[in-house]
């Protein structure tokens, strides 16, 4: 693992710690955080609706909602990973080094901008209110940070690019069955996993780059729509 590699794991550490810390982040005890959550999920599932239809794409569309970019708290997930990756420094390559930090990175980002939105829900609905299509996209509005919108899509093609790119070769999958008991031993249990069940989804894809273009593709629109007030942001198929 290079100095770079390190130093960007130990970031992500900490900022993991500071984001889910209540004490230094009260904002994780606002009640609109968890309706927020359950609400984006299955906004997820019903974009995503195509690729879950489709055999091939459903199992890197069910990782994609199950592992990088759906409603489950990945906090614990990813501080055990960042902790734990240098222990394995010697059996990843880097490619798949990078594309572990763009996941941790993208849960990272995902649970501030939901910080964000829970609290324009917040200043919007302080007494609670039926989250509906509207009052997303006004919070979405209010919350902003366009940029880091656009940080988090990026983020997305990064994972899926990378982790396509490194699962689908056969040196990896040798690898993660080499590995699957030294990371027992070790208490890598929770990377172990992750890269299994990533490795199983991509297996299956013809073409993992048009897989996550497409969704690259859907998710800027969505965000574009969605700053655009646009009524209807998340219609396909037009």
């Amino acid at each position: 693992m290079t100095r770079a590699h390190r130093d960007r794991f130990d970031h992500l550490l900490a900022q993991h710690q500071r984001l889910h810390d209540p004490l230094r982040e009260p904002r994780n005890r606002l009640r609109w955080l968890g309706p927020l959550r359950q609400w984006q999920a299955g906004r997820l599932e019903r974009s995503f609706r195509h690729f879950l239809l489709d055999p091939q794409r459903a199992p890197a569309t069910a990782f994609f909602l199950g592992e990088v970019y759906g409603d489950r708290d990945f906090s614990r997930r990813d501080a055990d990973i960042a902790r734990v990756v240098p222990k394995m420094q010697r059996l990843l390559p880097e490619r798949l080094l990078t594309a572990v930090g763009d996941a941790i990175e993208l849960g990272a980002l995902t649970h501030a901008l939901d910080l964000d939105t829970a609290q324009a829900l917040h200043a919007l609905a302080p007494r609670g209110r039926r989250l509906d299509v509207p009052l997303y996209g006004e919070a979405y509005r209010l919350a902003g940070r366009s940029d880091d919108r656009a940080r988090q899509i990026e983020l997305i093609g990064r994972v899926g690019r990378g982790l396509g790119d490194a699962l689908q070769s056969g040196g990896v999958s040798k690898l993660l069955v080499f590995a699957r008991g030294p990371a027992r031993l070790a208490g890598l249990n929770r990377l172990q996993g992750f890269l299994e069940r990533g490795h199983a989804a991509f297996r299956a894809l013809d073409d993992p780059v048009q897989f996550v273009a497409g969704i690259e593709r859907d998710e800027r629109l969505v965000a574009e729509r969605l700053f655009a007030s646009d009524p209807d942001p998340f219609r396909f198929g037009d």
